[in-house]
């Protein structure tokens, strides 16, 4: 059964984000709330953890995870960037944008794109998701909550709780944080490319 943690949206508190990270590092699987939808969260390094939020999104080996990161720093240990990529990422967070760059060695390799070498990071701009990877210390592998067959993520925390009961081992609700997810830019060659639009503004990558 999940455990359903109502934070604050602003000043979550430190003692239920203290009891979601000992869940992650139990190996766990979390839903948390971002700036762009809710998102399904494990710890690096956590396989099983990884094929839960796949079973759970009924999607292949193929699809690529985003690590969440606390600050500019913390992402620059996780991938490569030129200067151009740098100044550009560093005026956009934190905010609504997943970047995919190609990733250093401690991204692990069941992350990192199996050709290309890539990962996709991000930033958030949330509270409550940047205290719990603040918490954690180090950045923690996501996916949106997006079930199988619905076009739009969930919003609510109590539903999300009721459909993911027994597969999910915490529910961190704080408010509505939206149904739409990431705009996705490509600095994998370089220039910006743009991959999805959607909450971020892509004109600033264009």
């Amino acid at each position: 059964m999940a455990r359903y943690v109502d934070v604050h949206p602003v000043n979550p508190q430190p003692r239920a984000i203290a009891q979601t990270v000992r869940v992650l590092r139990s190996d766990g699987v979390v839903v948390y709330p971002t700036d762009s939808c809710f998102a399904l969260g494990c710890v690096l390094g956590n396989k099983q953890g990884m094929d839960r939020i796949r079973s759970i999104r009924k999607l292949d080996e193929r699809h690529h995870f985003t690590l969440v990161c606390r600050d500019f720093a913390q992402l620059a240990q996780f991938v490569h960037l030129d200067n151009a990529a740098f100044r550009a990422i560093k005026a956009a967070v934190p905010g609504r944008y997943t970047f995919i760059l190609p990733a250093t060695k401690e991204v692990p390799r069941q992350l990192a794109h199996p050709k290309k070498k890539t990962v996709g990071v991000r930033i958030p701009d949330h509270a409550v998701a940047q205290a719990l990877v603040t918490e954690l210390g180090e950045p923690i592998v996501s996916s949106t909550l997006l079930l199988p067959g619905e076009e739009d993520p969930l919003t609510q925390g109590w539903e999300i709780k009721e459909r993911l009961d027994g597969v999910v081992d915490v529910v961190l609700d704080s408010d509505d944080c939206g149904i739409e997810p990431t705009t996705v830019v490509d600095f994998s060659e370089g220039a910006p490319e743009i991959v999805r639009e959607g909450a971020g503004d892509p004109e600033r990558f264009r």
